[in-house]
């Protein structure tokens, strides 16, 4: 949603690194340009010209032009102002978290607009409620105007294992969140999500029949769902919704999206209410607590390291990685092995995503861009292995030109696209061998200075993983230069105590 706004601010940045000394006016000069990147990333006027204030006041001091890395400073000051302005001050290192530890059941209301994502919202709240908190969910459609919408979030709560309230027909939406109060007190419920109703825009009506279902089920958390890609436009709904309803965070969806990115940049400043979530993709899991200081060094292009360790702790299995360790130690490495780690990159949200949170990577993903070099390689990867039997899998050697052309039939592919498999099979294999002539990964860990130990969640994207051409996948259980421990973000170091 960023690159645009990142792509920008990079080429700016980089001249004032390029220089020994800044002036005044050259100051002045970027932050110019910094007004026009937010601008055309349609942050609101009077949110633009705050920020370039409050940055341009603290850049032009002397301590900053005088001091020896002058370029850097200023970004830092840039940086700090982002964070500000997408909440930063709020909570614990920004975050705001759900309020949960009330007398159950917590009821989390949910508002917003027609075709905003409320109910996939609701669905996706539910699910992450239940897996992060330990906490059992229920929710419950108050919306008896759009057809079949009490329908799809039944059909939602199959998909990701929450109970959802009965269907009666012809309650109105107070009855409703009566029963479903009185059903989850007897169902020992924890948390209660309310989807409400929503309009094609903000009226008399949708704000009473909110205020009336506010007045019964006395909700813990009010979230206003606001679709990103709507833009400027998605500040005004949720100015209109905080002037009406006592809302206590935003959730903004489809933040996977290619518009400019105004809205997140806007809606903390404008509302003065926290951004909690961002709906990051279609899939029930694609959603993310909202980090304002990962964000902001995402868009200045410093990757989110963090986000990239919590995302392979939670989709690499230690045993998988374990065992892919002592293989590597030998110096196997199979067609079996290779599509695990494809698998393992897909399940991370594919190469791109991980491109985008990785530091430096902003030029290598734009030639990745490019090339054509997106999801679906890994989508064909997969499919050419898969039309492999077992055996060919296990033993590449077996794969002659007949062999090729049956699979190359079965996956839909070409003969040549087999061929590229086949090629990095046999680089990564070559690598694997190369570090057990080294002495294993221990051998390979001393030459960077000893191992810097931990990340034990990624130990699965060792060995140049599926991408070499990728830095920052290699490397088995997270082995690589030594680091001090001191100098990593909280909360790395906070992931990094947890996993010892």
């Amino acid at each position: 949603m960023f690159d645009a706004l990142s792509d920008r601010l990079g080429s700016t940045f980089d001249r004032l690194r390029g220089r020994g000394a800044l002036r005044e006016q050259d100051v002045r000069d970027a932050m110019r340009e910094v007004r026009i990147a937010l601008l055309e990333a349609d942050v609101a006027l009077p949110v633009a010209k705050s920020f370039i204030d409050k940055v341009t006041e603290k850049a032009v001091g002397e301590d900053v032009l005088k001091s020896v890395t002058p370029g850097q400073q200023v970004i830092k000051i840039v940086n700090d102002e982002l964070v500000a302005m997408l909440g930063g001050d709020d909570g614990e290192q920004g975050h705001v978290p759900l309020t949960l530890e009330a007398k159950p059941p917590v009821v989390i209301m949910m508002v917003g607009l027609q075709g905003s994502g409320k109910t996939t919202t609701t669905a996706k709240l539910s699910k992450y409620i239940r897996e992060k908190h330990g906490k059992k969910p229920m929710m419950a459609s108050l919306d008896v105007n759009r057809p079949a919408a009490q329908e799809q979030l039944a059909v939602l709560g199959e998909q990701v294992d929450v109970a959802t309230l009965p269907i009666v027909q012809g309650q109105q939406p107070v009855d409703i969140a009566r029963r479903a109060l009185e059903a989850a007190r007897l169902q020992n419920v924890d948390v209660l999500l309310l989807d409400t109703a929503g309009r094609l825009h903000v009226d008399e009506a949708l704000m009473a029949e909110m205020k009336a279902v506010a007045g019964v089920s006395a909700p813990t958390e009010v979230l206003l769902v606001v679709d990103s890609l709507t833009g400027q436009d998605a500040v005004n709904v949720a100015q209109n919704f905080s002037d009406e309803v006592p809302l206590t965070g935003v959730v903004l969806t489809r933040m996977d999206g290619d518009a400019r990115g105004g809205a997140a940049l806007s809606m903390r400043a404008v509302t003065g209410k926290p951004i909690k979530f961002a709906g990051t993709g279609e899939k029930l899991d694609a959603i993310e607590a909202f980090h304002p200081a990962r964000v902001a060094d995402r868009i200045l292009g410093m990757g989110d390291v963090v986000s990239l360790v919590e995302k392979a702790a939670e989709n690499i299995k230690v045993e998988e990685a374990e065992a892919l360790a002592k293989r590597m130690e030998k110096g196997k490495f199979d067609l079996n092995d290779l599509r695990m780690q494809l698998r393992q990159m897909q399940n991370m949200g594919g190469i791109g995503a991980i491109a985008g949170m990785m530091p430096g990577m902003k030029k290598a993903k734009a030639a990745m861009a490019a090339a054509d070099m997106d999801d679906k390689v890994l989508v064909h990867m997969d499919a050419i292995m898969g039309s492999m039997t077992p055996k060919e899998r296990a033993n590449p050697a077996l794969l002659n030109a007949k062999r090729k052309k049956r699979v190359a039939a079965g996956s839909g592919t070409s003969v040549q696209e087999v061929n590229k498999v086949m090629k990095m099979h046999q680089e990564m294999s070559r690598a694997m061998k190369q570090i057990k002539k080294m002495g294993g990964l221990k051998g390979l860990a001393s030459m960077f200075g000893g191992g810097g130990g931990g990340l034990g969640g990624l130990g699965g994207m060792g060995g140049g993983g599926g991408m070499p051409n990728l830095p920052g996948l290699g490397g088995p259980g997270g082995k690589g230069p030594s680091v001090d421990p001191n100098t990593l973000p909280p909360d790395l170091r906070a992931i990094l105590d947890k996993d010892k």
